[in-house]
């Protein structure tokens, strides 16, 4: 059977080995877009004593937008089979079959977490196979075959790693890291595909949110919905994405910052921002959206939820209306992107709710502190949450 994908900027025949990435990556002069892209701005490396030349970067203004960095990770297997050990490539455009199921019938996943530069120069990820679980449940419900988790865990490790000289200094931003999982393989009839590729790229990123810390004003919409009983919304496939654009392009264009959907049947309980879970506190508690099928199961939400529960929060998975919603004393999102975002306003039905008048609420300051001090390895690391790559 003839392979329906070719990858374009491939390295030669012979391909270095992880280490051997590491070691070649402040000498090399790479011959696409990012060949000069070196400065004098050294850090301590993690793979040897020696010093890294970073990127030339102006991490004090990086915002959250592709950047081209140098190796992309790649690994395929056939329906039916397992995928085995994949390698290190180019970083470079791909070429997909205009039949190949992603284009045609969006048979693909994709997963998104970050790896940290630490103050000693270490590199940490932030619960990657928290990442490689989810990613093997969306693959069950997209009919698709998916890597295990070690092999996800070594594959995001051998990523970062080859990329190691991208990664902002600590408290400039984060390298983030996009895991791809795709029906590549060629079909014109609705069925799975013949062949499916695992792809992972990175990029430095700054805050998601144009306000980095600052509060959202988020418009509920009451037409157009996220997810529905009984399809993907529990799982992070392609198209549900898509959906969300249409409002979300509109609620931009009048001066929000982003859309809050509803439950699809009663249209009075709350799911999820565009991109990211939802939380409402009142007094000691702390509450969000219960995980019924509709809702992506974030992996920061849940870390919230933990870092709620050991700072003497009650937290609360359930159903919160929107009066609950309107009557809470502080408002934030929850993602991989944004990690923890403030909200300062809400609009339903063209009613403004604002939140606080000093700015960020005194539960999301505590939640994000703790939690990006913990990704960061400024605090210790109690939960486990953290895995170190040396």
């Amino acid at each position: 059977m003839v392979n329906s994908v070719v990858f374009a900027g491939l390295l030669g025949p012979s391909h270095p080995t992880p280490l051997q990435l590491q070691k070649q990556l402040h000498f090399a002069s790479f011959s696409n877009h990012n060949s000069n892209n070196v400065n004098s701005l050294r850090v301590a490396s993690s793979a040897s004593n020696a010093a890294l030349e970073l990127a030339n970067i102006d991490w004090d203004n990086l915002r959250f937008g592709l950047i081209p960095t140098d190796y992309m990770y790649i690994m395929r297997c056939s329906q039916g089979e397992a995928f085995s050990k994949g390698q290190l490539q180019r970083f470079g455009n791909i070429e997909l079959s205009p039949s190949a199921a992603v284009l045609n019938y969006g048979q693909g996943l994709f997963e998104g977490l970050k790896a940290y530069r630490k103050h000693d120069g270490n590199i940490s990820l932030f619960r990657p196979e928290e990442n490689g679980v989810r990613l093997r449940m969306g693959a069950e419900r997209m009919c698709m075959p998916a890597p295990t988790v070690e092999q996800f865990v070594e594959a995001v490790k051998e990523t970062v790693l080859a990329n190691e000289r991208w990664i902002p200094p600590q408290g400039k931003g984060s390298l983030y890291i996009r895991p791809l999982l795709m029906g590549s393989g060629a079909v014109l009839g609705l069925a799975p595909a013949p062949e499916y590729t695992f792809l992972i790229y990175v990029s430095p990123v700054g805050n998601y949110f144009k306000e980095g810390l600052a509060p959202l004003n988020l418009i509920v919409e009451t037409e157009m919905h996220r997810a529905t009983p009984g399809g993907t919304g529990g799982v992070k496939t392609i198209g549900n994405y898509a959906a969300v654009l249409q409002a979300q392009s509109a609620a931009r264009a009048k001066g929000f910052s982003d859309v809050l959907y509803l439950d699809s049947i009663n249209k009075k309980y709350l799911e999820e921002v565009s991109s990211c879970n939802i939380f409402v506190v009142k007094g000691n508690e702390i509450s969000t959206p219960a995980i019924k099928g509709t809702i992506l199961p974030g992996i920061t939400r849940k870390s919230i939820l933990d870092v709620a529960r050991s700072q003497g929060f009650e937290v609360a998975e359930c159903q919160v209306t929107v009066d609950e919603l309107l009557e809470a004393d502080e408002v934030f999102c929850t993602g991989t992107a944004v990690v923890v975002s403030p909200v300062g306003s809400i609009t339903y039905l063209n009613k403004r709710v604002t939140y606080g008048s000093d700015g960020v609420g005194r539960v999301s300051q505590l939640l994000y502190s703790a939690l990006t001090s913990l990704q960061m390895g400024l605090t210790e690391d109690k939960m486990g949450w953290i895995v170190e790559l040396k």
